[in-house]
């Protein structure tokens, strides 16, 4: 097969699908993709983005994929580039992100002889399944939601020498069919309750606000800031046993994953019957263990409304808001972020302390729209994420960890005019150990910490981008007046006053239920 040929029928079909968001690293054997992507930029087409770090590449096509919905297709050469996606694509899958890869191989004769950049590509990115082929393909038949590796096989010569052809005339456009995920009614008692991961299980803000506020239950959001009705700080005060036990529902319907906060999980581990609602434990967390298991989100129907029981959940909240009295701190500043927002904002939030600190001291709000990368948590590849989400809205801001930063480092040899602000939240090290039981081990600076000791300002100002540092509540609020790209550090005490404060925060919230709702 002409390697020109395959190339362009896999990229005409891609646009006719809708897919217009194709992120390119270069490489000489995955020139027929990039000569004809080019081509499709050049009439205006398609939106192609170049980025030389696959690694970034893929985090970033997430980001938009995460942002639009629709599916990203990401484009590389042979050989380490490949494998280079396999973070994302784990990612992708499971969070079931609508990414596509399309990874340019030498022809199957060639492997295991020894050929340069030559590997076994085809079912590198496992658990994805792969399209290994030198034929065109049937794109239509593949983009059926979640992730898709496909392999191109392309043989020499890879250039089309006569490229009179017009290949892209007459495009037309048929959109991909989308899976239904809403069906039935799901009956429960009056002392139940909602509780919701922080990735939606994949469905839409509009569709599960719909779900609750029909419902009439409370709520609990481990992403706080896309559903306004929610118990406010419930991972604060659920963290006392004895609140959990005196909160104890009949029910608890679960809508995704939950995986910030233990206090969360134990609470849920405690109830009665549990109820998963999650397409994904069909297939990918076959072995989740609940009550009852829905992959589709059905109407939510208690069989009657407890008005006691709402009113004791409603006014925990309260009482959880009235508690916090917070000063400088790694948890004030999340808060405040979350609070100054323009509404019609986006806003990405970093792996390890931001997200946990944002869904237990933010209060809940409407008006952003949030992303995270809870498929497999990972800090890796936030930056370039974050890059991606920027391109599709007009504001854009991020909180990220130090070490979160740094291990992306590499996005920001790609320069951005999007209005975009990175906050860094700068403890020097790995903050979240320090909350966690291996504090004050033997070697735990050397092995936890990870204290960095590097000047985030000379770095980011090495790149060239606007970057400011803040110390405080006013230097914080003027932050947020920066057009293009802006990077703020965010100076906060150490990791293990942190640690102290938090503790501290906890017994102060639990307190003030405990007594406000007479249950101590």
């Amino acid at each position: 097969m002409n390697a020109s040929h395959l190339a362009r029928s896999t990229i005409r079909q891609l646009i006719e699908l809708g897919v217009s968001n194709f992120v390119l690293s270069p490489g000489s054997r995955n020139a027929p993709l990039s000569l004809a992507l080019n081509e499709a930029s050049e009439k205006g087409l398609i939106d192609l983005h170049v980025k030389i770090d696959e690694r970034g590449a893929a985090y970033f096509a997430l980001g938009i994929a995460k942002a639009t919905n629709n599916y990203v297709a990401l484009i590389c050469t042979s050989g380490t580039a490949v494998a280079n996606y396999h973070p994302a694509a784990l990612e992708a899958y499971h969070s079931q992100l609508n990414l596509l890869f399309l990874t340019a191989d030498r022809p199957s004769r060639l492997r295991k002889t020894g050929a340069n950049q030559t590997t076994l590509q085809n079912g590198i990115l496992v658990p994805l399944k792969t399209t290994d082929t030198s034929e065109p393909i049937d794109c239509a038949s593949l983009l059926r939601g979640g992730p898709v590796h496909v392999n191109l096989q392309f043989d020499e010569p890879l250039l089309e020498k006569d490229s009179s052809i017009d290949w892209l005339d007459g495009i037309t456009h048929t959109k991909v069919k989308e899976i239904v995920t809403t069906s039935g009614e799901l009956n429960v008692s009056p002392r139940s309750i909602i509780v919701i991961g922080h990735d939606r299980a994949g469905f839409s803000e509009e569709m599960i606000n719909e779900v609750i506020t029909k419902s009439g239950l409370p709520v609990i959001a481990e992403d706080p800031l896309s559903f306004s009705g929610a118990i406010a700080h419930a991972a604060l005060f659920l963290s006392d046993a004895s609140l959990r036990e005196s909160f104890k529902a009949d029910e608890i319907v679960v809508i995704g994953r939950t995986t910030l906060s233990r206090s969360i999980n134990s609470y849920i581990a405690q109830a009665a019957r549990t109820i998963v609602i999650d397409p994904r434990a069909e297939e990918i967390d076959s072995a989740r263990e609940a009550s009852q298991i829905l992959f589709q989100l059905p109407a939510i129907q208690p069989t009657s409304i407890d008005a006691q029981w709402n009113g004791l959940w409603d006014q925990a909240g309260k009482l959880a808001e009235k508690a916090l009295e917070l000063g400088w701190s790694e948890q004030f500043v999340a808060r405040e972020i979350a609070r100054l927002i323009p509404d019609g904002s986006a806003l990405f939030v970093g792996s390890s302390r931001p997200v946990r600190d944002l869904e237990a001291l933010a209060q809940p709000r409407k008006g952003i729209h949030t992303f995270a990368n809870r498929g497999l948590a990972g800090i890796d590849g936030n930056i370039s994420t974050a890059f991606g989400i920027a391109t599709v809205f007009d504001r854009t801001y991020s909180i990220v960890g130090d070490l979160t930063f740094l291990h992306d480092l590499s996005a920001l040899t790609n320069t951005s005019s999007d209005n975009h602000t990175v906050f860094i939240i700068d403890n020097n090290g790995g903050g979240i150990f320090s909350t966690l039981p291996q504090a004050g081990s033997d070697g735990f600076e050397k092995v936890f910490g990870t204290p960095h000791h590097l000047n985030l300002e000379a770095i980011i100002k090495g790149f060239g981008y606007s970057v400011e540092k803040v110390k405080s509540a006013s230097d914080l609020n003027r932050a947020f007046g920066h057009s293009g790209l802006h990077f703020v550090i965010v100076e906060v005490p150490t990791r293990e006053t942190n640690a102290i404060t938090l503790k501290e925060l906890h017994q102060r919230v639990i307190s003030a239920v405990r007594i406000g709702s007479n249950l101590a």
